[in-house]
């Protein structure tokens, strides 16, 4: 069974002039070295979800199993000097796609090196010669392109790319559902004076005409929708 490996890592880019501080989650193949990642302003629930989500979706399939660090948005708590518990969300990743994981151990650096080599050559590689970008999806964009070349760049070992070797793995995938895992988080709040709602310090402006009104946010990885008796009334980006 060819396991994928998911670590974060912080990188650090000029988004719109201003130098700002992102998680990287980059997906690491063991058989075909292959890579994949993701930009999200925090490492947080909603965005281990959505990397994920978005992950199988690129690989039109799920891989049986996959492999985590000690990430706290996938380890829940320790149980004794070995054992280690899985979060809500991993569980429901899980019986989602019909993966199962496991964590690395702790000290082992031959089961975690090659992964967290795999976020400082993507992180090198991606943003060594270009680290100003005016948005996210911008900088996403790039990644992308970056790491498809790099898949298509023949490797030492075998004489085959990454993306070739990749096309093997690919017959032994998991079926990826008919529709992806919902990932947002619904809380109801109330339309201040200024025509704004609050969340996590930041403001998010909708009519004023719901002024004192109650409404719902869903909050994704990267964006935050508002409805108002089940009619979307604003969308916007995360801070």
């Amino acid at each position: 069974m060819n396991p994928v490996s998911l670590i974060g890592g912080e990188v650090k880019l000029k988004i719109d002039g201003q130098r700002t501080k992102l998680q990287l989650a980059v997906f690491t193949s063991a058989y075909s070295n292959h890579r994949y990642a993701f930009i999200y302003n925090r490492q947080d629930t909603l965005s281990f979800m959505d990397a994920h989500v978005r992950y199988f979706d690129a690989m039109s399939g799920v891989y049986h199993l996959m492999v985590y660090d000690n990430m706290r948005v996938a380890v829940s708590k320790f149980v004794g000097l070995h054992e280690k518990e899985p979060t809500k969300a991993l569980l429901e990743l899980r019986g989602y796609y019909g993966f199962s994981h496991r964590f690395c151990n702790t000290y082992r650096a031959n089961e975690k090196g090659h992964v967290e080599r795999s976020v400082e050559y993507v992180r090198r590689k991606a943003f060594a010669l270009r680290d100003s970008f005016e948005n996210i999806q911008d900088a996403q964009a790039w990644l992308i392109q970056v790491l498809d070349k790099l898949n298509h760049t023949k490797q030492k070992g075998t004489g085959k790319s990454a993306a070739e070797l990749l096309g093997e793995e690919e017959k032994v995938l998991g079926i990826f559902p008919a529709a992806p895992l919902v990932c947002a988080e619904q809380i109801q709040l109330r339309v201040d004076k200024y025509a704004t709602v609050s969340h996590r310090t930041n403001r998010y402006s909708v009519s004023d005409e719901l002024v004192g009104k109650f409404v719902d946010v869903f909050i994704h990885a990267d964006k935050l929708r508002i409805y108002y008796q089940n009619k979307q009334v604003a969308t916007h980006g995360l801070n």
